[in-house]
């Protein structure tokens, strides 16, 4: 799975459910890395995109706790783990906020449009900058539209050495049974 998403300096990505940024570049990225694969997203992201119905050309999944929802070109599931079944690994997460929250530690690799503003936003997505799991694998240069700054930036979960696992501690060098205890009793 992996998710992708555009943010401001402080990570917000939306206000008033609705993006902070309206970049063509950027849009054009997100339709060409996207098509023909699953998009995964949460109902409020869905009632945000264009006639609220799922995206073309994408197959659409909409996660949502409320089992009765319907949607024109989505299917809907209701819980995290039935989405992970449903979705599968070529999967994008699109937002929101909470659907970030309960699926980044899916993913394997995180699209970000960095945005250099800071307009007010009411919704964020985890700033990867400040999180050890988290490094950046590419980034692109600098770019501009209409006066508005932005680079791509791909980050992938930190590798974890064998040796960074809790050791489990050395066991004694002589196991001695329990006083009066017996493999046929139990005890």
């Amino acid at each position: 799975m992996q998710a992708i998403v555009a943010v401001s300096e402080n990570w917000g990505i939306g206000k008033d459910n609705d993006l902070l940024f309206r970049i063509s570049a950027d849009l054009k990225r997100f339709r060409e890395l996207t098509a023909g694969h699953t998009v995964v997203m949460g109902r409020k992201t869905l009632e945000s995109l264009p006639g609220g119905k799922g995206l073309p050309k994408r197959r659409n999944i909409v996660l949502t706790s409320n089992p009765n929802f319907t949607a024109e070109n989505a299917e809907v599931v209701s819980n995290p783990a039935q989405l992970i079944f449903t979705a599968g690994a070529d999967a994008f997460v699109i937002g929101g906020a909470s659907v970030y929250q309960q699926l980044l530690s899916l993913c394997d690799r995180v699209y970000v449009t960095k945005v250099f503003a800071c307009p007010e936003a009411d919704a964020f997505f985890p700033n990867l900058d400040e999180s050890p799991s988290w490094e950046v694998a590419a980034e692109s240069e600098i770019m501009e539209e209409n006066g508005i700054r932005f680079q791509y930036v791909d980050y992938v979960p930190v590798e974890v050495e064998e040796d960074d696992f809790l050791t489990m501690p050395t066991p004694p060098e002589a196991f001695a049974p329990v006083d009066g205890f017996s493999p046929f009793s139990g005890f």
